[in-house]
Formats: C-alpha cells, structure tokens, sequence
C-alpha cells in the first residue's frame, strides 16, 4: 500500500471518528430532554460503535491509527517508518477538523465555531494521562499478542473511559483539537487543549515504557 493511499484513508478514518463523536453528541443532547447522562451514553454508544466499524474498515489500508499518539508508538515500536510518522499526524489532524465540519453541517451548525466547554483541572489532566495510557496498554498489548482483537478492545475500551474518566476520554491529541472548534456537547475551550495535550503524550510515553519493560523485544536467533 503506498504512503499517499495509506494518509488518505487515515483522514478518512479520522474524519469518521469526529463526524460520530460530533454528531452523536449533538442528537445525544437535542433528544435527550436536558438529562446529561442520556446524552453522554447515546454519546458512547455511537463512538464506541464507530471505533470497531472504522477499526475493521481502514485497519487493513493504513493500520487505522486515527491518533497521533498512536503513530507515535507504532514508530517507536519499529512498526511504522518515522520519516512517516509526522505525515500520519499532519493527515489525523486535517481529518479531525474535517470531520468537525462534516457533522456540523449535517445538523445545521456553523462550520467551525470555538467552543465554550470548560475541561480544566488537575483531576482532567490527570484523566487524560490515565485515558491515554489505557489506551496504549490496550492497543501495544493485542498488537502483540492477538491483533484481530484489536478493533473490538479499543472501541470497548473507549466505551468503558467515557464514563470512568472525569474528561470522558478524549486520548487522543488530533480529537482534542478539533473538538475544541465545536461549541456543542463534546467540545472543548481552546484554552484547555495544551494541558489535555500534553497529559496524553505523557501518558502515551509512560505506558510506552512501561510496556517496553513488560513486552521485551525478542532476540533473534542464529
């Protein structure tokens, strides 16, 4: 699979992701009549779903990354070139605001308007970290060990973080900034996306370590 058909259907994957994650949230929260919680499972439900749907559908055309922390890992694990890795960032983040775009035209809202949710606070950031890492352990872990489970675990686990994480489980640096340009039910202000940035990578970097330690690279044999 060539480099070019690999980016594009990393930003058509992203661009999913955030159509679902927008756009769940906007119905979760025009129909469910002012009850948050209602609004946040329709929210899950939907994200969750989408993850494996997407999972499954670009898994095998790009690796199905959708994350730049994600990217990040692959390279460091030797399996995604570094020299590709910046490409697949830059193709995640113009996929999330693309998305955006798309789910805020299908329910009539403006293009991009910045966001007025407040996710700020130690226990936010500290959420972030522990989302982040999760996320990695989930997916290092069946890489290695049983990779057709992959899409199932992480929709799963995405799932399962919306509701035990304080900032319902962003995880992910590309999502975080594009939601910050939807004032809508799963937005973020501009002003809190450096501290949940910054959580992620270094969760994404301790679970890297840590996992480095448990899953030791296997020597080869002459």
């Amino acid at each position: 699979m060539t480099i070019a058909r690999r980016l594009v259907a990393e930003v058509l994957g992203t661009a999913f992701l955030l159509a679902t994650v927008i756009g769940s949230g906007i119905m979760g929260e025009r129909l469910s009549g002012g009850n948050v919680a209602i609004a946040l499972l329709a929210n899950t439900m939907a994200t969750g779903a989408g993850l494996v749907a997407l999972i499954l559908a670009c898994g095998p055309l790009s690796g199905a990354h959708f994350n730049p922390v994600v990217s990040l890992a692959e390279a460091a694990q030797g399996r995604l070139a570094w020299r590709e890795a910046p490409l697949y960032v830059l193709a995640q983040i113009g996929g999330a605001f693309a998305g955006v775009a798309i789910a805020h035209l299908m329910f009539g809202e403006p293009l991009f308007f910045a966001s007025h949710q407040i996710r700020a606070g130690g226990a936010q950031m500290w959420s972030e970290f522990v989302a982040t890492f999760g996320l990695l352990m989930v997916i290092s872990s069946c890489a290695r060990h049983r990779p057709a489970f992959i899409p199932f675990a992480v929709g799963t686990y995405i799932s399962a973080a919306y509701w035990f994480t304080s900032s319902t489980c962003f995880a992910n640096p590309a999502v975080t900034l594009a939601r910050s340009a939807s004032d809508t039910f799963t937005g973020i202000r501009p002003i809190d996306v450096p501290g949940f940035i910054i959580a992620e990578l270094l969760g994404a970097a301790a679970a890297m370590l840590l996992l480095g330690w448990l899953n030791p690279a296997k020597r080869q044999t002459n």
